[in-house]
């Protein structure tokens, strides 16, 4: 899966990464080794035990987030070290240990394996494998997420987001569940990336979403592993307010689309965020879940984050010919535009670095 890094020379990725079910298998060591995201804080307030699979349907790894009574957060593993039952089985409270309920086995709510019947006479009990395992997680303001690898820090993967958009008021976000949605894609998930990190369909896929930008100063950065769309239009309401230290102050902002390696899109409007996570179910099946956070209200009908649902199946409908289109014995490669494609590159040259 090699991809040449002159994105002049390079072509893209061989077409057999969207269609083989063994290399579809085998990218499972992508997302081990990445952030996932798991909830957002406010989930945790009332109902302190969230369990949760690493990426449902694809990596079926039972895990736990659990507050305790200090207010500290941990990630376990959601399986109990006896015989494997699965401990907490819904998000809900839970007051000072966890128990399972298949034999009785008692941790406490930092994972230690406290107290455990008929077990009095088993030598070297409990020991440290009789512990819950602790799984990589770290916060971003509010937002939650867990690593199976654990090789990389969250900050490689967010100090670049957060240096450009780290003077909005995210803490102040709140989820609002009746604006978010999730949609089945009949496609690889990285063609769905492949679709979002690059702004040169827009005028031929979305012909209303073209309307509100200046196509000609859409701008794409890329950093180590994430980047960014910058979407400018026109002066206005649909435009960010930005602080004088921003580095865009002075710039018709209508939207900030980061992209995090290898699925996570946090696409910011002067509403708020509307946070896509790329969720792979099949070689050729997909799920999108948009989870949208609303900073103003007002702001909700207007600009290039008003109508999400009618962008969104305009992309589904472009990405499943794709989907075909790959497929075809006559089709192995591509060309990429070096003015157009540098996110879609970026990406194919990550997950060659990743698949090795």
């Amino acid at each position: 899966m090699f991809v040449n890094k002159k994105i002049e020379e390079a072509s893209t990725i061989d077409s057999s990464f969207y269609t083989s079910e063994s290399i579809f298998s085998n990218t499972k060591k992508i997302f081990e080794n990445s952030w996932q995201f798991v909830t957002h804080h406010s989930n945790l307030v009332q109902k302190n035990a969230f369990p949760f699979f690493y990426l449902d349907e694809y990596i079926n790894e039972p895990l736990l987030l659990l507050k305790d009574k200090n207010d500290e957060l941990n990630c376990f593993s959601n399986v109990c070290t006896h015989r494997g039952n699965i401990l907490v089985e819904k998000h809900c409270q839970i007051r000072d240990s966890l128990l399972c309920r298949y034999h009785g086995r008692k941790f406490n709510s930092q994972g230690d394996c406290v107290f455990m019947p008929k077990f009095e006479n088993v030598k070297g009990f409990p020991s440290r494998s009789d512990n819950l395992t602790n799984v990589p997680f770290s916060k971003w303001y509010n937002f939650i997420f867990c690593s199976l690898g654990g090789k990389y820090k969250l900050n490689k993967f967010f100090s670049d987001m957060e240096n450009r958009i780290g003077w909005m008021p995210i803490e102040d976000f709140v989820y609002t569940p009746e604006l978010s949605k999730d949609y089945f894609v009949k496609a690889n998930w990285a063609l769905y990336c492949d679709n979002y990190l690059e702004g040169f369909h827009i005028p031929f896929v979305h012909h209303d979403l073209a309307k509100k930008f200046k196509y000609d100063e859409y701008a794409v950065e890329l950093f180590p592993y994430s980047n960014l769309q910058l979407g400018i239009g026109k002066k206005g309401k649909d435009c960010f307010d930005l602080p004088k230290d921003s580095k865009d102050y002075g710039k018709n902002i209508i939207a900030y689309y980061f992209w995090i390696f290898p699925n996570m899109m946090f696409n910011f409007y002067p509403w708020g965020l509307s946070l896509n996570i790329i969720k792979p179910v099949s070689v050729n099946l997909t799920k999108v879940e948009f989870r949208s956070f609303v900073w103003d209200e007002e702001k909700l009908n207007i600009g290039a984050g008003s109508d999400l649902d009618k962008v969104e199946k305009e992309d589904e409908e472009i990405v499943e010919l794709v989907q075909q289109g790959v497929n075809s014995r006559f089709y192995k490669k591509g060309r990429f535009s070096p003015s157009m494609e540098t996110g879609v590159h970026h990406f194919h040259t990550l997950i060659s670095d990743f698949m090795k």
